[in-house]
């Protein structure tokens, strides 16, 4: 059994998880601000008081009341909130659709007009394996996931698309659309990285060396799903965000450092249901949002607590479009679920208030951009995209370029469709325009891969094959 695994079982066993660890003293615990004490040193009429805000629990513990009296309790509690305090989170995150998780590349000085054919192709690495991720750029590397041979590896490449090294993850998916399907997370010099059977893994961005791994269906109870598990991971601070999907292990956060488990969060107790999720941050809380099967949640990222929860009023399961949050509002498209809804976050984090929803808006994994109070997002159904005025719900005009994946950059869509072509729009509030187009001809199998923008280079990747484009605008660097 790997140590996760006999943390689980540990957990559930004595039904109490702190601090990556279960504790027995044999006698009832209760809390004061947020720390166990003994009941003899202070008893609360035996109710359990958490402090949320703590990510870290330190440990005080009294064995007899005559070693401390009431006067330097305080003191101890006060030195340990101190403790307990967070970790700053400045550290740059490199991960899926962007830096926020949004498909907003903060890019200039791009081409306005592509010339005919399509921007100019800088190389081509041809030899990832199958796969449906993006890839993750750094200032001098590039990483991708892939699948070879039933085994899903990372990618190193150098810049210009020289593979520098691979590392195998774990065996890959290799049913319906066999290939990679997530997205590596890059913080510092490590890399977060999962695999369609449940593999999920940190690695070292210099040297590809494993630093650890899990495995969500081995070690969390984590139950597959149709088309594999497909959980870009979120990182925040000292953790590693991901959903295994068990019935009592619902989304985990770990260690990122160790591996270790730091909460469990039970959710609704439902299968996973292939969500990149996203980090909202308000003052003196952080939620992690994401799906399960049947329902949008959100959960305190500190602690794992539930705080709600949006059900979906469908039988199907694949919500996979990362939710979106602006001033106070969370937006979300679920095409096998409501649809496109729009909620109100109460200024504490702990409610949510429905304020529309269109089911007609059915994106189901191409993404979504907010723009100046319109939505912009392609169809499953009617195969085009639609614009949804982010006020009210109501589908205000749609154009007919096949059903895709959206993303924005210097102040223009880039739109990637099912059938291979790239689409250039200019938004125009109601409506978008199409300024230029091109047609990938490279590359295997399906056309589903999220482009990345980043330096000037459009990324594309297309099964086997990783494609850079110039998109840079030479006159603008003049």
């Amino acid at each position: 059994m790997t140590p996760a695994a006999e943390q689980v079982s540990r957990i559930k066993k004595k039904r109490f998880l702190m601090a990556d660890r279960c504790l027995d003293w044999g006698t009832k615990i209760v809390f004061l601000y947020g720390f166990p004490v003994s009941p003899g040193i202070y008893r609360l009429k035996g109710r359990i008081h958490r402090n949320p805000a703590c990510e870290r629990i330190y440990w005080l513990r009294f064995d007899a009341l005559k070693m401390f009296s009431m006067k330097v309790l305080p003191t101890c509690i006060l030195i340990c909130f101190f403790l307990a305090t967070p970790r700053s989170r400045s550290q740059e995150v490199l991960q899926w659709r962007g830096a926020d998780r949004t498909g907003l590349y903060n890019e200039t000085g791009l081409l306005p007009v592509w010339p005919d054919g399509g921007p100019s192709l800088l190389w081509e690495c041809d030899k990832l394996g199958n796969g449906y991720g993006s890839p993750v750029i750094t200032r001098d590397r590039i990483f991708v996931n892939g699948e070879l041979d039933t085994v899903s590896y990372l990618f190193a490449l150098s810049r210009s698309g020289e593979i520098l090294w691979k590392t195998a993850i774990g065996k890959e998916w290799t049913l319906n659309y066999p290939g990679s399907r997530s997205t590596p997370t890059v913080v510092d010099s490590l890399i977060y990285v999962t695999a369609g059977m449940g593999a999920v893994a940190c690695i070292n961005a210099g040297t590809g060396k494993m630093k650890w791994s899990a495995d969500l269906q081995k070690d969390f109870h984590g139950r597959l799903i149709g088309f594999g598990f497909s959980e870009s991971v979120p990182v925040n601070g000292d953790l590693v965000y991901c959903s295994p999907g068990g019935a009592d292990t619902n989304v985990v956060a770990l260690d990122r450092f160790s591996g270790k488990i730091r909460w469990i969060s039970k959710g609704m107790g439902e299968e996973t249901s292939y969500c990149s999720p996203l980090l909202i941050r308000l003052p003196g809380k952080e939620i992690l949002v994401t799906f399960s099967k049947s329902h949008l949640l959100g959960i305190d990222a500190g602690t794992g607590a539930l705080l709600w929860s949006h059900k979906q009023n469908s039988q199907g399961d694949v919500h996979a479009n990362t939710p979106w949050f602006e001033d106070g509002f969370i937006y979300y498209i679920a095409g096998d679920g409501n649809g496109s809804v729009k909620l109100e976050l109460a200024a504490d984090g702990l409610g949510i208030t429905e304020i529309w929803r269109n089911k007609a808006c059915d994106d189901l994994m191409g993404g979504f951009i907010k723009l100046d109070g319109y939505i912009y997002t392609a169809s499953y159904g009617t195969r085009q995209w639609y614009i949804q005025d982010a006020n009210t719900g109501a589908l205000v005009d749609s154009v007919r370029f096949d059903k895709g994946t959206t993303n924005y950059a210097d102040g223009l869509l880039y739109l990637y469709n099912e059938k291979g072509q790239v689409g250039l729009f200019k938004p125009a509030g109601p409506k978008m325009d199409l300024v230029s187009s091109f047609k990938v001809t490279r590359g295997t199998k399906a056309h589903y891969a999220h482009p990345v923008i980043n330096q000037g280079i459009l990324y594309i990747r297309h099964g086997k094959s990783l494609l850079a484009y110039n998109i840079r605008n030479s006159e603008t660097a003049k």
